[in-house]
């Protein structure tokens, strides 16, 4: 999405790479479920389509967010890791998580995690982000 920028408000040039929901829950699912293929995010329960899947994981690359490397396991998979700035984004997705938890009719076992995140503070935080770019 680079140079198609409305303003250079931190904000907007934030929600230009990640303002839509189906980024952000790739995201998610690389954080928090460990997925790393094209299928495994094709089965998150809402339901992402082959073709907004792709796009959306093209966007990521191409903004430096994830990788996309050839699967040593099996020749026609590719396997998709988050980069430093992918991983900045866990303090977001917690923020999200706990709002979402406090006032929307969320899982109280999904819920738990972000509160534990979140009540943990920046060292809670600083695990995952180690955790996340050991894997």
């Amino acid at each position: 999405m680079s140079g198609k920028e409305k303003s250079n408000c931190p904000i907007n040039l934030s929600l230009e790479v990640i303002g839509d929901r189906w980024t952000l829950l790739i995201i998610r699912d690389m954080m928090f479920a460990g997925k790393k293929h094209f299928r495994e995010f094709l089965q998150s329960d809402e339901g992402v389509s082959s073709r907004t899947l792709a796009d959306r994981l093209q966007t990521l690359q191409a903004e430096g967010i994830v990788t996309r490397h050839d699967d040593p396991n099996h020749k026609l998979k590719a396997v998709y890791r988050l980069t430093k700035a992918g991983i900045d984004l866990l303090p977001l997705l917690v923020e999200l998580g706990v709002w979402g938890n406090r006032y929307r009719a969320a899982d109280p076992e999904l819920g738990a995690i972000t509160e534990e995140l979140a009540t943990g503070g920046p060292e809670a935080v600083g695990r995952m982000k180690r955790r996340l770019a050991s894997e």
